[in-house]
């Protein structure tokens, strides 16, 4: 029993000795067959020589393609893998200068500067790859002739990229609007500017007084007191009283202007002895006036007095409310002392800074029936215009009822009663029409009696007390007259009255010859420098230039 067990561990240690040993014979096997098999893969690779590569060489495709550049970067020449890199930068950028150069011919650019670089530049480029003496005899590369190559496409290649980058914009249509719109931005931004300073620069040019006209009033003036003897007082006649004739209210500082319309009322009137003016000034003005026309009286036998602000002595702050607005400090102050300040802020706000509208002259239109309480009826005309045509049918029309003969403005939106009056205040929006249609002052024929009827001189002053803060309107004379004659303003035949002459430059001449008065309302008036050529001759020849004065202060006529 001992032996066999004996027997059958011996038996057992024999059986797992021959399985060692034949596993060991199994993996020496295997080793061997390996590296035999990777000896002669090797000898292959290393005996069999690839083609030289070029830089035009197309590379394998598909699951090999990895496996044979892996073994290509062992085999090659790496003077040749930098010659590849540098041939494909240089063609990029010989393709993105020709896209440049072909997208100028596109912008029609064939003759700019730009086109001709790109070209050029892509020729060198072509040229440059072309070269045949990269290679040696032997096929290799020449280590110096390679850099020099690359240092030369390099150069290239950093001018390439420098005139894209300066001419990009000129190709990118975003740079191109941005820019754009950044340049409508700043010349809209400049353009308001200018706006400002044209209105500002033309509103002094029009309410200076010019040196000529500063003359004409010294000259005359000196002439009052050097010959006082002649320029007595005279009483005044009965025509000025006189409601059968054809009376006129000319309000101005200004002598040559009021000689200018005097003049040529007279001379196309069919019966100038009929005419009546009646002159008013302020008192600074009222000695060089006088001397005016008593050193050249009227022709045709017409009348006219002149008189000053100061000679009604109804006219005073306790009774106009619009005079005692203008004396009081604080308009003086709003009006004079910020002046500058506001105008660059609002260069539509001229008439506020306007030394016309902070004049009494501009207002006493409202005060007509207390000037001349005999008349029945009266024609305003303003300083600044001509009379070309007789003008005594405008008494001869029926207004029915109504105060004011005037023409009116308003045509689609523009010149409507919401671009005069505040229509935010509660006490404009429910008494007036926003869209009612605005008239002109110039030349008004006004009914006398109307106007006491509808107690029109009432209405201007209670308006006037309620504007005392100007939040109803800016101080001026067109609005409150707008206010006050309201609804008894009867519309006349635009033939009567054409304006714009101070400020359009595209009135039509048939218009203009065939109206009775034509009126320079803007500040291109016709005795200043600024004045438009086109229409200056209207004016300069009712001008008296026979006169010394006239003469000796060099007036521009």
């Amino acid at each position: 029993m001992a032996i066999a067990v004996r027997s059958s561990r011996g038996g057992g240690s024999g059986g797992v000795g021959a399985g060692f040993r034949s596993l060991f014979s199994y993996r020496i096997f295997i080793s061997a067959l390996f590296s035999l098999l990777f000896i002669v893969t090797v000898s292959v690779l290393l005996t069999s020589r690839p083609p030289p590569t070029h830089h035009h060489s197309r590379l394998p495709s598909g699951a090999n393609a990895y496996m044979h550049r892996t073994f290509l970067a062992l085999n090659s020449d790496p003077l040749k893998t930098r010659l590849d890199l540098i041939y494909k930068q240089a063609n990029d950028h010989i393709t993105l200068v020709k896209t440049y150069a072909a997208y100028a011919r596109k912008l029609k650019l064939e003759n700019s500067k730009q086109l001709k670089m790109f070209d050029d530049l892509a020729k060198n480029f072509s040229d440059l790859t072309s070269k045949p003496s990269l290679f040696e005899t032997d096929g290799n590369l020449d280590e110096d002739v390679l850099r020099q190559f690359e240092k030369e496409v390099k150069d290239r290649v950093k001018f390439a990229r420098l005139m894209v980058a300066e001419s990009k914009e000129n190709y990118d249509n975003q740079l191109k609007i941005q820019k754009l719109k950044d340049t409508i931005f700043s010349v809209s931004e400049s353009l308001g500017k200018a706006k400002k300073n044209g209105a500002l620069a033309s509103s002094i040019a029009a309410k200076s007084i010019p040196k000529s006209l500063h003359c004409l009033a010294m000259r005359l003036v000196e002439e009052r007191i050097s010959h006082p003897e002649k320029y007595k007082e005279e009483s005044p006649t009965a025509e000025f009283e006189d409601p059968s004739l054809y009376h006129y209210a000319v309000f101005s500082d200004n002598v040559i202007a009021v000689s200018v319309v005097v003049r040529s009322v007279v001379k196309n009137a069919e019966e100038p002895w009929k005419h009546v003016f009646h002159v008013v000034t302020d008192r600074m003005n009222v000695a060089a006036m006088k001397v005016w026309f008593r050193m050249r009286p009227v022709e045709g036998g017409a009348h006219l007095e002149v008189k000053a602000v100061e000679d009604y002595s109804f006219l005073n702050s306790s009774y106009a409310p619009v005079l005692r607005q203008i004396e009081s400090a604080k308009k003086q102050r709003f009006n004079f002392e910020k002046t500058t300040e506001n105008v660059t802020k609002d260069g539509s706000n001229m008439k506020l800074k306007n030394p016309e509208s902070m004049s009494m002259l501009n207002h006493l239109r409202f005060y007509l029936p207390e000037m001349y309480p005999k008349l029945h009826k009266i024609l305003l005309l303003d300083d600044d215009v001509v009379v070309q045509k007789d003008l005594t049918g405008l008494w001869k029309i029926d207004l029915a009822g109504k105060v004011n003969g005037a023409v009116e403005t308003c045509f689609g939106s523009f010149h409507r009663f919401s671009q005069y009056l505040n229509f935010t205040h509660p006490l404009i929006k429910e008494r007036f029409n926003p869209k009612a249609c605005a008239w002109a002052y110039g030349m008004n024929i006004f009914y006398l009696d109307a106007w006491r009827r509808e107690k029109c001189t009432e209405t201007y002053e209670e308006w006037q007390n309620l504007n005392e803060d100007r939040t109803l309107w800016k101080l001026d004379a067109l609005p409150p007259g707008l206010i006050t004659f309201y609804s008894l303003t009867k519309s006349l035949d635009k033939s009567w009255h054409v304006l714009g002459l101070g400020y359009n430059p595209s009135i039509s001449m048939d218009e203009i010859n065939n109206a009775a008065v034509i009126h320079y309302n803007g500040n291109m008036k016709p005795w200043l420098d600024i004045a438009m050529n086109q229409y200056k001759n209207l004016w300069t020849k009712y001008v008296d230039n026979d006169m010394e004065f006239v003469q000796m202060c060099n007036f521009g006529v």
